[in-house]
This record gives C-alpha cells, structure tokens and sequence, in this order.
C-alpha cells in the first residue's frame, strides 16, 4: 500500500513548528489527527514513520510517539513489522464518545445558566457566531468545524470549567470524523448554527432546563445524521 505522505503530501499537513512549550510529539501527533479527521489520510492509509520525519522536520522518535498517541484514541493501530494504519470511523466508538461527551456538557451548560459566567468568554462567543455565520454563508466547511469547536471549549472556559473540555477533546476524534462528512449536506451548518444560538439564548436567560435541552438536541444531531452517512460511505466505516 502507498504511503500517505510519499511524494506530494497532502494539502492539509504543514510543517510543524517545534519551538514553543508542546513538545514535537503532540506538535506531529496533532497535525495527523487533523489530516485523519479531513480524510486527507483516508481509512486503510499507510502511514510511514520515516516520511513523516522527514515532512515534518524531526526525528523519528517523536513520529513514533504521536503513533502511540493517535493508537490510544483508536485512530490508527501498529502492527509490528507490517506498519501503521488509518482505522476505519467506528459507529460504535463515534457513539459511546457522543454519550460521554453530553453528559459533560449538559453539566457545562447548567452550569453556565446557574453560576457566574466569564464576560469576556461571553464577548468572545458572540465573535465566533458572527465568524459561523459567514463561514457557514461561504461553506467552508473545515473553518466551520474549528469555529464549532472553539464554541464549544469556550462554553466550558465561560463556565469555569475548562477541564471538561480537555476531556471531550481527548475522546472526539470519532465524532469529528463523522461529523467533517456532514458538512456539505446543505441544511447542516445552518442548522447547527441555530443550535449554538439556542444554547447561548438559554444561557443569557438563565434557564437551565432550555439550556440542557438545546445541548441535547444539538449532539444529537450527529445521530439523526449518521444513517445517511454510512450509506454514503460505507466504504469509510468499519
């Protein structure tokens, strides 16, 4: 099988910097996850240590951590002598992470309509649906999910409680993956934008039973949307 990155690499991975506090390893580990969830390394895609380094700059040590990493969150696994490949999306694990995360956030959101809520953090969510708004109007679809999930974060940040997020990221990446094919259906980033004002409408009015059930409704949504992608890409899913 052809490496990923043998020859022209693709679009979405660019060299990683190494300076700065996170060490290389996160620094690799983050920018494959990214090229995973963007189907820029497809399921099946053969990963080469060795191009890795090489593209990114570094040594092989920190490629190989970043493999153990991205294993542990079951988007890639390692055979010994064999190699390094892309799972499949997993319906299952997309699922078991979509449950964990809104239990998460539901606390988050009753918590934000209950206790004090950081105004700046409430400033800063006002730009990032603004900054949805005209993504979603361009559909661009990549810069809207980053927008989403800065939306998201900064929920937790507002309400103080900023570790829930750290866990949510740690065990999304089989909903993003799911998520990043909804995309170019036509009626998803309005709707989800809708969502997100709902949230932050219940929020601001201090209701945080409307608050639980916008959040509900919302991380839902990539449920009543995954039967139509897995037969759409059926080949992507394991």
């Amino acid at each position: 099988m052809r490496s990923a990155v043998a020859g022209q690499g693709p679009d979405i991975l660019e060299q990683v910097a190494i300076a700065g506090a996170e060490t290389a390893a996160r620094r690799v580990e983050r920018a494959i996850r990214k090229a995973i969830i963007m189907l820029e390394f497809p399921p099946g895609a053969s990963l080469s240590e060795k191009d890795l380094a090489e593209h990114y700059g570094v040594s092989r040590q920190p490629v190989r951590e970043a493999f153990i990493a991205l294993a542990r969150a079951e988007l890639v696994e390692i055979h010994p002598r064999r190699g390094t490949f892309v799972v499949k999306i997993s319906s299952e694990r997309m699922r078991q992470a979509r449950f964990v995360r809104a239990s998460l956030e539901v606390a988050v959101v009753r918590a934000a309509a209950t206790g004090p809520f950081d105004p700046k953090v409430r400033e800063r969510i006002e730009r990032l649906l603004d900054a949805q708004e005209e993504l979603a109007a361009d559909r661009a679809h990549y810069p809207f999910q980053r927008a989403d999930e800065n939306f998201h974060r900064a929920l937790a940040e507002g309400a103080g409680f900023p570790t829930a997020w750290d866990v949510i990221d740690d065990i999304k990446a089989h909903m993003d993956r799911v998520c990043h094919l909804t995309l170019p259906l036509p009626h998803t980033t309005p709707l989800l934008l809708r969502q997100h004002r709902d949230i932050v409408a219940a929020i601001d009015a201090r209701d945080p039973d409307a608050a639980e059930r916008a959040m509900r409704d919302h991380l839902e949504e990539i449920l009543r949307a995954l039967p139509e992608i897995e037969a759409a890409y059926g080949d992507l899913f394991a």
